[in-house]
């Protein structure tokens, strides 16, 4: 992956416009994006007397634009900035190809649909991201219960109480206090968070120089260290997951082109496997048994989730990949790359992808699976995210049009809700939506 400082990261609205009347800073202004506000005004985030920073769903059935941006006193129309964004909107790559080496054969997927319908939004959490290729940044337990990353916290939303707190803080030196015999604890400080992932009340996060952190949610104690001595090795991915047996096992890749294994209760590592070049995602089959790896290289592989030995190879992306997400059947692996797209692939038979999906105007920086498997969701690094159908065969889709970079998607597990994060200096926020259920009665609205 590419290496990368803070200051590289872009806003959504450049010069394009003069909004010198309006009082709120704009949205997209030109100062380069800083991760290291750590005095942050964290008690006015949380001032329940500032209601106007949150949208509920009547109120954008009223008119009111669901991130709360004031188009009615900018100098330009939703509209027109839209047509505006993407012909100026330009995605990253890593490796330089001709236009028509992009125009690969994609599904036609009919839009319009409103498979999740808009719920509420919130600016009193505010996801933040360090780095531009790297968007696993949020992670819902449950339909109330959401971790995201915002500055130098981890943070908890309950959208039951609409109401924030700190989980943890990795500005602070962070000494561990889960150690046993074989681990490799160290103590760690003013950690950036890169990527990070919850299961089983099991947090753990990655950080900007190799780290990695381990929480549980219900228990005092915290487990870290630092994988790499290469500050440059960042952990880009970080994953939870059963084995075979049933044991739980946290998964890390690094920009050092290695996968390691870790054991959740005592936090040894078990194994680790050398690629040829730098991983930057992972994901572990439903049944434990492969593993999809992605990094610097055209070509994603399958290998064994125990011993790393390589049992596949899936050609057909034309960049480097970021983001995978297998169905829960075990028999569908979504890919996410650079070149815009996002591949489905039969993992019985490796020879072609069976499905391409193209996002609007950029990479593909996550994906996630339903856990009926019924929708895909896959994330654009800005402004798109897209939920496909999966039993209409990837032919249907609703597109979700917002405006900032997006920092993580995630459905709740039981399937009902969709949350976006959305990074940005002054509209950033938690957006979640519900799932449409047809033939029933609409709730009551008091």
């Amino acid at each position: 992956m590419a290496h990368f400082v803070n200051d590289d990261l872009e806003y959504v609205v450049d010069d394009y416009y003069d909004v010198a009347d309006f009082e709120e800073v704009p949205f997209g202004d030109d100062q380069p994006h800083k991760n290291d506000a750590i005095d942050s005004d964290f008690e006015d985030d949380f001032d329940l007397s500032k209601p106007k920073t949150d949208t509920s769903a009547m109120e954008a059935r009223n008119g009111k634009d669901i991130q709360g941006i004031p188009w009615e006193r900018l100098n330009f129309t939703r509209d027109k900035y839209r047509e505006t964004r993407l012909k100026q909107y330009k995605n990253y790559e890593s490796v330089t190809r001709s236009p028509e080496e992009l125009e690969m054969p994609c599904l036609e997927v009919e839009k319009g649909k409103n498979f999740y319908d808009f719920h509420f939004n919130t600016r009193l959490v505010k996801s933040t991201i360090v780095h531009f290729q790297l968007r696993n940044l949020l992670w819902a337990t449950s339909k109330h219960d959401v971790y995201l990353m915002q500055n130098y916290s981890v943070m908890h939303w309950s959208s039951l109480l609409r109401r924030g707190n700190e989980v943890l803080n990795v500005a602070k030196p962070i000494v561990p206090t889960l150690k046993s015999p074989g681990s490799l604890a160290q103590s760690l400080s003013r950690v950036q968070i890169s990527t990070m992932a919850v299961k089983e009340d099991l947090m753990v996060a990655g950080g900007f120089r190799g780290e990695l952190i381990c929480k549980n949610l219900n228990h005092p104690g915290v487990f870290c260290t630092k994988l790499t001595t290469d500050e440059n090795d960042i952990t880009n991915t970080v994953d939870v997951y059963h084995n075979p047996s049933g044991s739980l096992r946290v998964m890390s890749a690094n920009n050092d082109a290695q996968v390691r294994v870790f054991d959740a209760e005592n936090f040894t590592c078990l194994n680790r496997f050398s690629f040829d070049w730098s991983v930057n995602n992972t994901s572990v089959s439903p049944d434990g048994k492969l593993v999809a790896v992605l990094g610097d290289s055209a070509d994603c592989l399958i290998a064994d989730a125990q011993s790393g030995k390589v049992t596949g190879s899936l050609k057909g992306h034309l960049d480097y990949s970021f983001a995978s997400a297998w169905h829960p059947d075990g028999h569908i692996l979504a890919t996410g790359n650079q070149d815009t797209t996002c591949r489905l692939w039969d993992i019985r038979n490796l020879s072609e992808s069976v499905a391409v999906l193209k996002g609007r105007m950029g990479a593909i920086r996550a994906v996630k699976f339903t856990t009926d498997g019924r929708f895909l969701a896959m994330a654009e690094p800005a402004d798109f995210v897209h939920i496909i159908d999966a039993q209409s065969g990837y032919v249907k889709g609703q597109e979700i049009d917002i405006f900032g970079e997006i920092a993580g998607i995630s459905f709740s597990p039981d399937t009902e809700a969709l949350f976006i994060g959305v990074a940005d200096r002054t509209y950033g926020s938690l957006l979640e939506f519900n799932r449409r259920h047809f033939n029933q009665y609409l709730e009551t609205m008091f």
